[in-house]
């Protein structure tokens, strides 16, 4: 053994290699060990081995720890980079010639344990590469004091796309289903093969397909813990998945396969599929926060990396600044922590053809490395001007949870010579609440909800923004479903062993006269209708809409606003309710289908009351009930609505459509007269929500035409909508 060391040294030595437990051979690797490129960062798999690439500035050593199978506690071979030879300027790399795809390994790094200044170097600790491109098993019950977390996976890329690209639909045209991928088939009322994965969606895409959506917004699926570091089930699971672990990797627990690795391949596979069938893929992604939490929490990645990079801290380095809610905010303006974040997006949009993001809690990246709120942060503005994110829908949720609140204001970089470059589009948390405050009946609401169905010209238009900035959206996995929102005065959090203290409490919701479900036939048929008000509404306001799964079919979570935590029937998607509630579902895919075929409600440019041709009607006119203008201080809870059919024709087979709408949310009935201005057009019914199913929703457009007085009465809680083919 000794002579095989001494020939293993000899010449140009460059690495120390042994292991913590038993004695190992030295010459199973043929070759020494050598230095190698120095980006890009993270394991990369080359023809006869594997490059290391770590970043950290503050290490004094940096170790490779090698695993065989999932389940090893420890290394079976640990590979050690030294400063002089492994390491340029603040990266640490090595080539380790030999290793393939699938090898497992985790980091591990010396430097300084001084927290009251920032840095938590633990030389015991296993950690998880920032850039590992996937995750394998899960934590092991520490033993020594030591967390074992997942250990990282070396991927190879390549991957049979069988001549898909990403599809590059325009923001205008795209309508977006948000969805959770394991809950959408774990259900055994799926009947799909594999619940609760991957695979399980693309056994799903027939029915995305066949409802229409153009878009799935995937909540989180980079890793997230699914055990906690004790290698237990937690008191209260992970559902959601808003606590990232890796940022590259798909999350293992949505994989059928447990091979490490297979989630690469079957996340692929999804994609791919959706591509075929005409549908996006937006991804919901977590820069700002990670799962190693506050000064508390453990070590598993960046705090042992470059803690004072990575994240924001406060009280001299000792605490993290908390703008999340979650224990630590990610440094996303910091210039390494910015440049990981755009490794990142590049990389699931060439590795894995995604076509856009959605960025929670996006007003984080808007904050300095002090905390502080920054016009035109370099982060925000550099991902709009990314040339190979050019083609992706980048979407912010525009807030967090400090107080930041800039729903109209995110990243207003568009100076008039650069109008038609603004990229940034936004969850609008403005219409979710003036749409249910108005088809709830509050007063008042009239001009907000007018406003809010013409595309939030108040927010976008002063920055040099479109409709299409806007996302429109009346629920989403944050709140109640459509159902629970007429279902529920309160919300219902007990099961979240919180004492129902989580979760937003002003709802805008109304039970209807009961606390959830009922048997009363008459309460149920007012929630029917004002699902289907808030549904009609969204198809047709301007602007972008964006549904959450199971609202076409009243999924349910029992009055839970914020079920994070209910990995269960509570948030799984029930299918039966699809036929239960295959009215609702018809109504939906009717709606969707206008929209898509219909350029009226879905204008590039904001309405502005002028004609869309000489002589012609103007873009948009608003009236009260009797036809007359509108008195906006004095609305009450009642609005006509008329759109001119958009000027340029799509399919010059089929006309585009006048759409008259008429709102009416009071609970009493009132009568309305069509406008003087509308008489003349051969108007048919498309849609009356107070009538009963099939007559709700005319998809052909093919409904009776108005009374020959043109006058109606409108029950409470209905809108109504004609429409009439444009004939010049």
């Amino acid at each position: 053994m000794a002579t095989d060391l001494q020939q293993w040294f000899t010449g140009n030595v460059d690495v120390v290699v042994g292991r913590p437990t038993q004695p190992f051979s030295m010459l199973a690797r043929p070759t020494t060990l050598h230095l190698a490129h120095t980006l890009p960062y993270g394991a990369i798999l080359r023809e006869d081995g594997v490059q290391f690439v770590i970043f950290s500035r503050s290490a004094t050593g940096m170790r490779i720890l090698l695993y065989r199978n999932v389940e090893d506690p420890d290394p079976y071979e640990i590979i050690s980079l030294n400063p002089h030879d492994h390491r340029w300027g603040d990266v640490w790399t090595i080539f380790v010639p030999g290793l393939k795809a699938g090898q497992l390994y985790h980091i591990q790094a010396d430097g300084p344990w001084a927290p009251e200044i920032g840095h938590r170097f633990d030389s015991k600790a296993r950690l998880i590469d920032p850039y590992a491109k996937a995750l394998a098993g899960d934590f092991l019950p520490p033993t020594d004091g030591i967390i074992r977390p997942p250990k990282c996976v070396v991927i190879d890329d390549e991957f049979d796309w069988q001549g898909t690209r990403p599809i590059r639909r325009e923001l205008s045209e795209t309508i977006i289903y948000e969805m959770h991928v394991k809950g959408f088939t774990r259900s055994r009322t799926s009947g799909v093969q594999f619940p609760g994965t991957y695979l399980g969606v693309i056994e799903k895409i027939p029915y995305l397909k066949s409802l229409g959506v153009t878009a799935v917004e995937l909540m989180p699926v980079h890793e997230f813990p699914i055990l906690d570091i004790y290698g237990q089930k937690p008191a209260r699971p992970n559902y959601w998945g808003y606590d990232p672990l890796a940022f590259f990797a798909p999350h293992r627990g949505y994989a059928v396969s447990k091979e490490p690795g297979a989630q690469v391949r079957e996340f692929k596979e999804m994609v791919r599929e959706l591509h075929k069938a005409g549908i996006e893929v937006i991804l919901d992604v977590v820069f700002n926060h990670t799962a190693e939490g506050n000064e508390n929490g453990p070590i598993l990645s960046f705090k042992g990396l470059e803690n004072r990079v990575y994240y924001m801290l406060d009280n001299g380095g000792s605490r993290y600044k908390n703008y999340t809610g979650c224990g630590n905010t990610l440094n996303g303006n910091h210039p390494i922590v910015r440049e990981m974040i755009f490794h990142c997006l590049r990389y699931w949009v060439h590795n894995y053809h995604i076509d856009g993001f959605r960025f929670d809690l996006a007003s984080i990246l808007s904050r300095d490395r002090a905390g502080n709120l920054v016009p035109n942060p370099p982060v925000v503005e550099a991902i709009a001007e990314d040339p190979l994110l050019a083609d992706t829908k980048i979407i912010a949720e525009a807030w967090d949870a400090a107080g930041a609140y800039q729903v109209g204001t995110f990243a207003t970089l568009c100076w008039p010579d650069t109008f038609d470059h603004c990229r940034w589009a936004e969850w609008n948390g403005r219409y979710r609440d003036d749409v249910r405050r108005f088809w709830r009946g509050d007063p008042g609401m009239v001009p907000a909800f007018a406003t809010r169905l013409a595309g939030s010209s108040d927010l976008y238009q002063p920055g040099g923004r479109y409709p299409y900035h806007s996302i429109n959206f009346i629920t989403s996995h944050d709140g109640f479903t459509l159902n629970d929102l007429v279902s529920y005065n309160h919300k219902h959090n007990e099961a979240n062993g919180e004492d129902n203290r989580d979760g937003e409490n002003n709802n805008y919701s109304y039970n209807y006269g009961v606390e959830g479900p009922t048997w009363h036939k008459g309460i149920d048929l007012i929630r029917m209708r004002q699902i289907k008000n808030m549904l009609a509404t969204l198809f047709l306001s301007q602007g972008v809409p964006m549904m959450l799964f199971g609202d076409e079919c009243r999924r349910t979570q029992r009055g839970n606003n914020n079920a994070y935590c209910q990995d269960n029937s509570i948030s799984w998607f029930n299918w039966k309710l699809v036929h239960r509630y295959r009215e609702l579902w018809r109504f939906v895919q009717a709606l969707i289908a206008f929209r898509k075929q219909e350029p009226t409600v879905r204008r590039k440019d904001f309405l502005t009351g002028l004609p869309v041709r000489p002589g012609g009607l103007p873009d948009v006119s608003w009236f009260n009930p009797m036809g007359g203008p509108v008195d906006w201080a004095n609305a009450g809870r009642s609005l006509v609505c008329l759109l001119a059919a958009f000027p340029e024709r799509e399919d010059p087979n089929r006309p585009n459509h006048h759409i008259l709408m008429m709102f009416h949310a009071a609970p009493e009935p009132a009568r309305f007269v069509i406008p003087a201005a509308a008489r003349g057009l051969a108007w048919r019914l498309f849609i009356d929500t107070s009538r009963m199913s099939p007559n709700d929703i005319y998809p052909n457009l093919d409904g009776p035409p108005p009374p020959v007085d043109w006058s109606l009465t409108l029950p409470g809680r209905t809108l109504v909508c004609y429409v009439a083919p444009d004939v010049f």
